[in-house]
């Protein structure tokens, strides 16, 4: 998102300052109660929601309800995220959607006595002045009315305060309710900050849980504290540690505790009165104005009631998740689908991390799904400590790496899944199309973006983010980074998209699901389509170059580049991991000590010899350039694809596999976890055997030994 976006200057945030009671006004509505001689010293409490879309284990709500005389619970559509920059597909956004209206239902059926006021003046400004044609409310009743909130309900099976019932409001899958529409929740529309500023205004306090975010997210929360001061609190209840000089001090001790912690559950009861203010804003009409149409298939359904069977669901197959992490047509059935859930805040990591322990077996499942669970706050807690991880290299050493190379037409080729590798553009088509991909291929693709490709993070990590419907800032971009080997951690890993093929879509199922273009080419050929005889390709008639692209770039000499310019560089990221703001920005679990370890192990002296002495790469020895950058680094190697043209290199010019080599320390542990990330999760162990296995081709090069370690090493949340 740019630095300038803001709020749309033609649209008045409503509800408006006039339609906005005091406490003492939202306490007298329609009682007996003189507002004359009614108390003036009213607690009101606004909750404000935003990422947090749930009522159970939920601080900031428990908080409010426990302290407040009445409560408000407010969400804002805010109009800068649907402009151009907002870096969300629509299919992401009618999950949002989704999700608030299923958050109105559970507040309409909360067991508090509900109070109306209406908005006549937000109703009509909306009709009369702006684009937005506002939904006819349906008006609540004042009638004190008790009904089992089914966001704090139990399932019969567990002691998990967990929100399992049959009884949990739903909605249809197209689109959010679009018929009269009876609120539960106050639905803003516009600047958040003016719409909380006029709350303020009025007497009301507000909370909201704390969340990581980054660029305009984090200006809003910047310029939402300046303008409202001490009426407005953010609540920590994520688990993660804000505020502290070292946040990974007992980091793991923490997050275990936390995690087995009572939640922060409202204790509903009579005495809770809630306010409504309905504005004619609804999700129906946020897209309306907005001309959301997803066009993404297999989308999960984003309401609190999808979330619970999706996880029941996954319970009861548990003992199969290690068998299906890996591959991505076990992956799409095989792992929880949790994590839009998580994003948008439907549950929280505690609720599941708690509901899994109570209700399955122990058994290496449960272990590994667990682990992972631990690892997203892992992540999370790197964007809480540093808001900089979606715009810079968290090493400085690492500062515009690839920039130099940036090639339109290879990222191009990318993004639509034109590279040549069956791998990863089964992959990229499988993202465009349904905003999902298992952790594998992510991985895969990041590697051969920023190590093959060798374009600039940044443009790659911002596609997925449009694209993938459980896009985490603090898992999405924290991990572009490390896969993308910008923190100057030891270990880094290549992957080979041709033994992906061998070892997790051997017989094409899933390459032929979305390269169709291939079907009829014998499985055999997929690892390497290029290298096809020419006789099958006329027999099956799918002719490489012509049906299908050939590589854009030539996978082994752009792998010796990478690692040789990696090894030129890791000095001094050793050398910038000792500075303690760095080390802060890094985020080991290990804390400071952990980039210290690195730092003396690795770093080299600018004066030692040494650091003179680093293997080139063959193509850069081969490549005849007498053009240099600034870091004495040489242009990108030959075969590249151009700005207008896909363009391969003859078969004769390929280089054999044998003659390839690793440079010295970085590839002998490529995608072994450093001993820091190993100490993130405290039930990383229980490794596959037959995931260690490599087999006896040249393409099993260190750089990409399939072990589960690896996968662990760079974990995110992505189940």
């Amino acid at each position: 998102m740019s630095d300038d976006a803001g709020v749309d200057s033609d649209i008045t945030s409503v509800p408006v300052l006039s339609d906005i009671p005091t406490p003492t006004e939202a306490t007298t509505t329609d009682t007996d109660v003189d507002p004359a001689t009614a108390p003036s010293d009213v607690n009101g409490c606004v909750v404000w929601h935003r990422k947090h879309l749930r009522t159970a284990d939920h601080r900031a709500l428990a908080n409010a309800v426990a302290d407040a005389d009445i409560i408000c619970p407010l969400f804002v559509f805010d109009p800068t995220f649907y402009d151009n920059d907002g870096l969300a597909c629509d299919a992401r956004i009618r999950f949002l959607h989704e999700a608030v209206d299923s958050l109105n239902q559970l507040y309409e059926n909360s067991p508090t006595q509900s109070i109306t006021h209406q908005a006549s003046a937000s109703h009509d400004y909306l009709a009369e002045e702006t684009p937005v044609e506002p939904q006819q409310i349906q008006s609540i009743t004042g009638e004190y009315q008790i009904s089992a909130d089914s966001d704090s309900g139990s399932d019969s099976t567990s002691n998990t305060p967990l929100n399992t019932n049959n009884s949990e409001s739903d909605t249809i899958q197209s689109s959010p309710r679009a018929s009269e529409y009876s609120s539960g929740l106050t639905v803003g529309y516009g600047d958040p900050v003016d719409i909380l500023s006029h709350f303020v205004d009025r007497g009301w306090s507000i909370l909201t849980m704390e969340t990581p975010t980054s660029r305009y997210g984090k200006r809003r929360d910047t310029r939402a504290q300046s303008v409202c001061g001490d009426a407005l609190r953010f609540i920590s209840g994520d688990g993660l540690i804000r505020d502290a000089e070292w946040s990974r001090a007992n980091w793991k001790s923490h997050i275990t505790e936390w995690l087995a912690a009572e939640q922060h559950t409202p204790e509903w009861s009579g005495d809770t009165t809630q306010l409504t203010i309905p504005t004619g804003i609804t999700p129906s009409v946020v897209e309306k104005t907005h001309k959301i149409n997803p066009t993404k298939k297999m989308v999960p359904t984003g309401t609190h009631r999808a979330a619970t069977t999706q996880l029941r669901a996954f319970v009861d197959q548990i003992g199969s998740y290690p068998s299906n992490i890996s591959a991505p047509q076990d992956a799409r059935t095989g792992t929880s689908g949790l994590s839009p859930y998580f994003n948008f805040g439907l549950l929280s990591i505690r609720q599941v991390h708690q509901y899994v322990n109570n209700n399955t077996p122990e058994c290496r499942g449960r272990r590994m799904f667990t682990s992972r669970l631990i690892w997203n706050c892992h992540y999370n807690q790197k964007l809480a400590d540093w808001a900089g991880w979606t715009d810079r290299a968290v090493n400085p050493a690492f500062e515009e790496f690839n920039a130099d190379r940036h090639n339109p037409a290879l990222v191009d080729a990318w993004k639509h899944g034109q590279t040549g590798f069956p791998m990863v553009d089964a992959s990229m088509r499988c993202l465009r199309e349904t905003g999902w991909l298992n952790f594998r291929m992510r991985a895969m693709c990041v590697s051969i973006f920023t190590h093959i490709l060798q374009q600039p993070w940044w443009i790659g990590a911002d596609w997925f983010h449009h694209h993938l419907i459980d896009s985490d800032v603090g898992i999405n971009y924290t991990q572009w980074q490390s896969q993308a080997g910008l923190i100057g951690k030891p270990s880094q890993r290549v992957y080979n998209p041709r033994k992906q093929v061998r070892d997790h879509d051997s017989d094409g199922e899933w390459i032929t699901k979305w390269v169709p273009e291939l079907s009829d080419l014998p499985a055999q050929h997929f690892p390497r389509p290029e290298r096809t005889p020419l006789a099958v390709q006329s027999e099956c008639n799918v002719i490489i170059g012509d049906d299908y692209p050939r590589p854009v770039v030539d996978f082994d000499a752009r792998r010796e580049t990478f690692w040789s310019r990696y090894e030129r560089r890791r000095p001094e990221a050793a050398r910038e991991l000792a500075r303690p703001e760095i080390a802060k920005r890094a985020s080991f679990s290990g804390g400071y000590d952990a980039a210290q370890a690195i730092a003396q192990r690795y770093a080299v002296d600018e004066s030692d010899d040494e650091a003179d002495n680093i293997q080139l790469s063959f193509s850069e020895i081969t490549t005849i350039d007498t053009d240099s950058d600034s870091t004495g680094e040489n242009t990108p190697a030959i075969n590249e694809l151009n700005d207008t043209t896909y363009t391969v290199p003859d078969s004769s010019t390929t280089l054999q596999e044998s003659v390839i080599s690793i440079p010295t320390g970085t590839g002998d542990y490529a995608g072994e976890p450093s001993p820091d990330d190993r100490e993130a999760v405290s039930n990383a162990v229980d490794l596959s055997t037959t995931d260690k296995t490599g087999d006896s081709s040249n393409d099993n090069i260190n750089t990409d030994r399939s072990t589960e370690t690896d996968e662990q090493t760079t974990i995110e949340g992505f189940m």
